[in-house]
């Protein structure tokens, strides 16, 4: 991104002879339905890939495209999903920290180092630095939103099939009126959050 050095993290920790950085991201914390999906992502020394950056500022278009790019080319990537169960279990901002956990542990290469976006990861051994709004400041946590982006619109769009007339593959989940009035119409599905709002107060009132 112009003016932007988004290896400017990634090199300080260069200089300390780290190399292998996983830049960590999430999607999903929002929405009324659906998994939070959390990925990390460990790309090449001084990587430079023209269009990175915060995967909210990219066309649906232009994400997949880096999507591919960065699959292929990346040292390791890592991404875990926790559904509606999960998240209702623990809350949306625990499952979003134990997915990016679990992400970080299951990478094939294991990582030096970590950039996250914002979340705190105290329970790291190595290294790790928490961004606000990283994943426009760093390459590694841009790849990182990106693939989780992607990974869950995708599925999202999946749930057409299964459960039509929702709206899941336009509205991914978050409340817009088309959501409302499907909910309305048809009812809270398996993938809605219980312990989030208007779902919870609509599920006691079933009951």
């Amino acid at each position: 991104m112009e003016g932007i050095d988004l290896l400017a993290f990634e090199k300080e920790l260069y200089k300390e002879g780290i190399t292998l950085i996983a830049g960590v991201d999430e999607v999903g914390r929002g929405p009324l339905c659906g998994p939070v999906v959390a990925c990390a992502c460990i790309l090449p020394k001084n990587y430079s890939l023209e269009g990175l950056n915060d995967s909210k500022k990219l066309t649906e278009e232009k994400r997949e495209a880096l999507y591919d790019i960065i699959m292929e080319e990346a040292v390791a990537v890592s991404c875990i999903s926790y559904g509606p169960e999960k998240i209702d279990e623990l809350n949306i901002y625990e499952a979003t920290r134990q997915a990016m956990y679990e992400a970080i542990r299951t990478l094939t290469v294991p990582a030096e180092a970590v950039v996250a976006d914002a979340m705190k990861l105290p329970d790291l051994t190595i290294p790790v630095e928490s961004i606000i709004k990283g994943d426009s400041k760093s390459a590694n946590i841009a790849a990182a939103s990106i693939i989780a982006k992607v990974t869950r619109d995708r599925y999202m769009k999946s749930l057409d099939v299964e459960f039509p007339g929702y709206g899941f593959g336009i509205h991914k989940g978050y409340y817009t009126e088309l959501h409302k009035e499907a909910i309305e119409q048809q009812g809270v599905t398996p993938l809605h959050r219980k312990s989030f709002e208007p779902i919870k107060s609509i599920v006691r009132w079933v009951k």
